[in-house]
């Protein structure tokens, strides 16, 4: 059964930093594509980050770049997202997702599997 499991979310002060972490199984994890999306209170679901399956290409929403990165590592079936810098707007529910196209997509309907989520709360 393919499941994405998110770790790593709680509460940091603002400027703070945080490392999410997902872990994949039951699929090929190193054919797809990895996706952190993010839901704030009251808004829709949006793309953040996003990396090819390769390693070559990335996308970073324009309220991320230069605070988020992404890495994956294809031995462990594990993708992370370093956090730094974080302001109150970057609060929700951080979801990893898979997405088996061969182009880069931000967008959630190509995903094929979901983790629950982890919640991330930047707040003094």
């Amino acid at each position: 059964q393919e499941q994405m499991v998110e770790s790593g979310g709680g509460l940091v002060q603002p400027g703070g930093s945080l490392r999410l972490s997902c872990a994949g199984s039951g699929f090929r994890f190193d054919d797809y594509s990895i996706g952190w999306f993010r839901q704030a209170p009251g808004k829709t679901r949006e793309a953040v980050v996003c990396i090819s399956s390769d390693d070559r290409l990335a996308y970073y929403g324009d309220s991320v770049k230069g605070r988020f990165t992404i890495g994956r590592d294809d031995a462990r079936n594990t993708a992370e997202l370093q956090m730094n810098n974080l302001v109150p707007q970057d609060t929700g529910v951080y979801y990893c997702a898979a997405d088996h196209s061969t182009s880069l997509a931000a967008v959630e309907i190509m995903y094929d599997y979901w983790g629950q989520g982890t919640q991330v709360t930047v707040s003094s």
